[in-house]
Formats: structure tokens, C-alpha cells, sequence
């Protein structure tokens, strides 16, 4: 895969299953237009391809009904608009707008009656975001908003900017009159979130943080409110954070959940599934071996069990958890899909069971579980598989990776890259950095360090208090277990990783800088101190991982040991990046500057901390571009 490669990449989505009817959004990067296009496609159950099901420039999060008569969906008619909530019937037809908002839509969800949808928005303040400060006036520009008071520690968000002004609602609209609006079911005092309606329709649950978001909190519950209106009411506190909250025909709740940390926000802590049956809550699967995976949808009900998504050694893997289970191991949970795999998304209808699964040379298919892959989405752009890597660290501890390798003999120069979070996982999908950088000819080593995520809670624990210390270790180690190889060049080694991973980049250009000809630091944490001052999430991700005290933050911040770097290093970030602030690239690009380092700095104008995932296509274009001008230059 090559960087002009990006036009061409087609990468399914979310799906949705009812009879015979299989949905599908795709997303195809459009570099010309800098934006993404694509949308929904019909799947035949046959294995005899897809068609395309809508035209649109872009449509995304199909959800068919309970009945099977009708598709709700999100649709971005125009480049710069926002998402608005459509209709249309299953067997063909026009598509009907049910929502005008200025800010857009969230995805939707139908009542059992296959005629209500509800879905969250975020409502702005009069006066701010497009928003007039009175009916029928004019909206004031950005620069002219009144000023903000600010009086929370939690008042803005990576790629979603200051909430508190815009506070996520819950409404719910009659798809199927045409004449019907929107009927907002929360006032906006809160952010209402993720909603799923009861089984008798009478009232949608949805999850708000504790006591209605009153002070700042590291928990959240699950609410509901009556679909005719009324107040929220308390329905379950949470053992921590919850996630995709599931009404169960008996008036039970099911919902993802890790076992809360009294000091943090759930750091590197598993997300469990948990039933509330009115009375007392169960974890239905072990914490230590089953982390559920949020990223790829809520829990699905059938009649055999509970279908969940769980993360396990670089696998996204679609297991079945018996609604009877009280704290399963990953063992005993059946394996429908995602064996070296990563499940993205899943859904059912009854038995018929549908997910997109991506794998390191495929960027994603719909398979039907039990009846093999559906789809040739990922058959457009060619790409290279990869490798496992395993090995021990210096103090025994098993560690595992990965290695994507180019065409030819070699030995071909390395690039080892460090992934984020860290409670995060390089593993068996499709990765587009290692493709592209592995096509210009670099092998591309994907260690897992202690701190990642999918090898128990153990593990991803293992560095909080001790960063740069076992996950060096196991950093390295995988490397070394890469090198044996004939085919690679011990001498033309790289190292590059972005959040965490651009720590990592940071804490090994200082400490083992003799490993390594030069270094890519992307979105980077280089100071703890101002971290906790700065990002979105520092108030309290700082203390959590690395304790409060001044003096160990920065024993465990790479800026501290910046006189210790003399390798080229190149600093990237994003100009609004909030989670990793630009200050952080800023700080260590001039302690490199001024210790007489060659050192460049690349800011990305209007992206946030997403910007290789979901950004601009052309800014994803022009950074895969000026990676691999960088790694021409210094090893080649």
C-alpha cells in the first residue's frame, strides 16, 4: 500500500442484519475533496457480492427495524456538514430527512414498535456554534462568542472541543410521520448518552455521569426516561464507567463496565459484562481474562447467549456469553469470529449472526458466522501480511508482536513502532501505517509491552508507576526477537509511535539512543507536568498512571532527559490536538534545538489527536508522505 493508496482503500463499517436484508456502510478516503465518501451496501446472504444500496456523499450507521420494513441511518449530504438522521424503506424508495440540526445527529435506535427511533444531539447554546443569541437573528462568528466560565475540570474533549456550552440531549421522533419533529426527552443540563429502549417501549434508557453530572465524577449510570417525557430516573449505579447499556425483556440491564479504581478513571482496567436484574448486579464475565471490546458495539441478545467483542492477544474476537454466567472465563466463552482476527462490528437476528472482520492483509469483509465471508471489500488495494513474534524479556516475562514485511530478500532496514494508550494493542488487523511502510520497503516491527491491552488486567497494570521500565524492556525485547532474522538490518533500525508510543519514541532516542539511526515522535507526552494542566484528560490520567508527586512525574517524562537525545528526531503533532497538547511537541522541540540537535517540527493546522485514524485525507496523505521522505533520509 502506498500513500496514494488512501483514494482506493474501501474499509466497511457498521452492519445491520434483519431476514435476509445485510446493511453496510463503507468509507472510502477521498484526497481530492478531503473527505470521506461512501455508502450503504446490500450483502447477499449467498456469498454472491453486494450492491450498492445508497448514493449519497456519504451515509453511515444503518440500523434496520425490529419489523424489517424500514432502514434509519446517519447521511452527510455535503462536505462540512453535519450528520442528519434519515429514513427510508427496506425494499427501496426515497430517503426522508427526520432531523435539521445544527450540530447533527447521533446514531440511531429503534423501539420495538418499528415506528420511534431515538438518538442523542448536541444542542448549542444560543449564541455559539452557528447558534443565534435570539430567535431569527443572526448567528455571531466564532470570534465574536461571548467568553466562557469555566468552572469544571471537565470542560472540553479531543475531536469534540468544550462540551459543557453543547451538552449531548436525548430525543426521540415518530420516523413514519412525516409531519412528526423531534421531541427532546433531556433538558440539556447533563450529556445524555448511548440510549436503548425497554422492552415495552415505554421508556429509553440511556447512560448520564453519576448524579446527573453535577460535580465532575469518574462514573457514570444508567438512566431512563419515559418516551412520552418526564423525569430521569436513576435505574442502575455502575461499578465504574459503564458502556452500551441493553434493556433485557425481563426489566434487567445488561452493560459493559470495568471494576472502578478508587484514585482513576478506570486505567488499564477490563470492561466486563454485567446484568442488573432489578435487585443485584452480576458480572457475567471474568475481569482478569475477558475485556470486552466497547469500540466494536453493544452487547447483542439471542437466544443462545449474549454476543460480545472481546480483545485477546491482538485479536478482537466475537464470543457468546451465556445470560446465566457469573464470571466466565475467556476459555469457556464459545468463539463465533475474529480467531487472528479483529472483529470491527457484529449483529444478529435471531441465530444469523453477521460481523466485519479485518485481518493485517485485509481491511475488513462481512463474514456470516457459520457461513463464511460475504464480501471482497478488502481486494482493491494489495497488502502485506503479517507475522507473529514471540519471545521473554530480560526478567522472563513472555512478550509478543508483530512484523510486517517487505518484498524481497533484504535485509531491509527497520522501523520499530510503538502504539498508543498504552492500555491499546498492535495486532492481527489491518494496520494502514505498517502497510505503507512496509510497500516503501521498511520492515515494521508492532510490539505489545506490558501496558497493553488484550493479555489480562495484569498486564496492562504492569507499568502504572513505571513507565520506562518493563515496557522498554519488552519494547526492546520484541525488537531483538525481530533482528534474528537474516532478512533484517540490525544497523538501519528506526524507531516512530504516536501518544504513548510517541513517549516510548522519546524515553529510547534518550536512553537507548545507540539502538536506533533516528526517531519519528508523533502526538507525543514528553512532560507530565504540564500534561496535567493541559490535555482534556490530565487532571487525572497523570496522577493515575505515574502518581502525584511532582518529582516522579518527571523522573517518568522523556523531556527530562532530552540532553540525553542526539539522534534526527522529528517532532509531529496537531495544531488542536487536546488529548497530547501542541505544547508538548513545543517544550521538547526546542530542548532538542537548543542542545544542537537535528531536530524539525511538523504541525498539522485544524487536526486533533486522531489525525492518523480520522483526519483530513490530505493531511493523512501528506503525513504518510513526509514519514517516508524521513525514513529515506536517515535509513536508507
Amino acid at each position: 500500500m502506498r500513500p496514494d493508496d488512501l483514494k482506493s482503500l474501501t474499509q466497511p463499517g457498521s452492519v445491520s442484519v434483519r431476514g435476509d436484508l445485510v446493511l453496510v456502510n463503507v468509507s472510502t478516503p477521498d484526497v481530492a475533496a478531503n473527505a470521506y465518501r461512501g455508502g450503504l451496501h446490500r450483502v447477499a446472504l449467498d456469498g454472491s457480492g453486494t450492491t450498492r444500496w445508497t448514493w449519497a456523499e456519504r451515509d453511515l450507521a444503518p440500523r434496520i427495524s425490529p419489523d424489517g420494513r424500514w432502514v434509519a441511518f446517519l447521511r452527510v449530504t455535503a462536505r462540512g456538514k453535519a450528520p442528519q438522521l434519515h429514513v427510508m424503506p427496506a425494499d427501496g424508495g426515497e430517503a426522508r430527512a427526520l432531523t435539521d440540526l445544527k450540530l447533527g445527529a447521533g446514531a440511531p435506535v429503534w423501539a420495538p414498535d418499528s415506528r420511534r427511533i431515538a438518538f442523542t444531539a448536541r444542542v448549542p447554546e444560543a449564541g455559539r456554534y452557528g447558534a443565534p443569541l435570539v430567535e431569527g437573528g443572526e448567528a455571531p462568528t466564532p470570534d465574536a462568542e461571548a467568553p466562557r466560565r469555566i468552572t469544571r475540570l471537565d470542560y472540553r474533549l479531543d475531536d469534540v472541543g468544550f462540551t459543557a456550552d453543547r451538552h449531548s440531549r436525548l430525543f426521540a421522533v415518530d420516523a413514519l410521520d412525516a409531519d412528526a419533529e423531534p421531541v427532546e426527552l433531556t433538558d440539556g443540563t447533563f450529556s445524555a448518552a448511548e440510549p436503548a429502549w425497554t422492552a415495552d417501549g415505554e421508556a429509553v434508557l440511556f447512560l448520564a455521569e453519576r448524579d446527573l453530572g453535577a460535580a465532575e465524577t469518574f462514573n457514570n449510570d444508567v438512566y431512563r426516561v419515559p418516551a412520552a417525557g418526564g423525569e430521569p430516573e436513576l435505574v442502575v449505579q455502575t461499578p465504574g464507567w459503564a458502556a452500551h447499556p441493553v434493556a433485557l425483556p425481563d426489566g434487567g440491564v445488561l452493560f459493559y463496565s470495568p471494576e472502578q479504581a478508587p484514585r482513576a478513571a478506570a486505567i488499564a482496567r477490563n470492561m466486563s459484562l454485567w446484568r442488573f436484574d432489578g435487585e443485584r448486579l452480576t458480572r457475567l464475565t471474568d475481569m482478569e481474562t475477558v475485556d470486552c471490546e466497547k469500540a466494536a458495539g453493544a452487547p447483542v441478545v439471542t437466544d443462545s447467549g449474549v454476543l460480545v467483542a472481546v480483545r485477546h492477544r491482538g485479536a478482537v474476537e466475537l464470543r457468546r456469553v451465556p445470560l446465566d454466567a457469573d464470571n466466565a472465563v475467556l476459555a469457556d466463552l464459545e468463539l463465533l469470529a475474529g480467531d487472528q482476527a479483529e472483529v470491527k462490528s457484529f449483529a444478529a437476528d435471531g441465530d444469523r449472526v453477521v460481523a466485519v472482520v479485518s485481518t493485517a492483509d485485509n481491511t475488513g469483509e462481512v463474514e456470516l458466522v457459520g457461513g463464511g465471508t460475504l464480501t471482497d471489500f478488502g481486494s482493491t488495494v494489495p497488502l502485506r501480511p503479517s507475522v507473529e513474534l514471540t519471545g521473554a524479556a530480560p526478567d522472563g516475562y513472555p512478550v509478543h508482536g508483530w512484523l510486517v514485511l517487505p518484498e524481497g530478500e533484504g535485509p531491509h532496514p527497520v522501523v520499530l513502532a510503538v502504539h498508543g494508550g498504552p492500555f491499546m494493542y498492535h495486532g492481527w488487523g489491518f494496520f494502514d501505517e505498517a502497510q505503507v511502510y512496509a510497500a516503501a520497503g521498511y520492515a515494521v516491527v508492532l510490539p505489545n509491552p506490558r501496558g497493553s491491552a488484550g493479555y489480562g488486567q495484569a498486564h496492562g497494570q504492569a507499568v502504572i508507576g513505571g513507565f520506562g521500565t518493563v515496557d522498554v524492556d519488552d519494547v526492546l525485547a520484541v525488537l531483538d526477537v525481530a533482528l534474528e532474522r537474516p532478512d533484517l538490518d540490525a544497523d538501519r533500525v528506526g524507531v516512530m509511535g504516536g501518544s504513548y508510543g510517541g513517549f516510548m519514541t522519546s524515553w529510547l532516542a534518550a536512553h537507548h539512543g545507540e539502538r536506533f539511526r533516528a526517531a519519528w515522535s508523533e502526538r507525543a507526552v514528553n512532560a507530565w507536568d504540564s500534561f496535567a494542566g493541559s490535555s482534556d484528560i490530565g487532571w487525572f490520567f497523570a496522577d493515575a498512571y505515574c502518581g502525584p508527586s511532582l518529582e516522579t512525574q518527571r523522573a517518568m517524562s522523556p523531556l527530562t532527559y532530552a540532553e540525553k537525545i542526539s539522534m534526527p528526531f522529528m517532532v509531529v503533532h496537531s495544531e488542536h490536538d487536546w488529548r497530547c497538547p501542541l505544547e508538548q511537541a513545543q517544550r521538547l522541540f526546542v530542548a532538542l534545538r537548543r542542545n544542537g540537535v537535528e531536530a524539525e517540527m511538523l504541525v498539522f493546522p485544524g487536526e486533533g489527536h486522531e489525525l492518523t485514524r480520522s483526519g483530513k485525507p490530505r493531511h493523512r496523505a501528506q503525513r504518510f508522505e513526509a514519514v517516508l521522505d524521513w525514513w529515506a533520509r536517515h535509513l536508507a
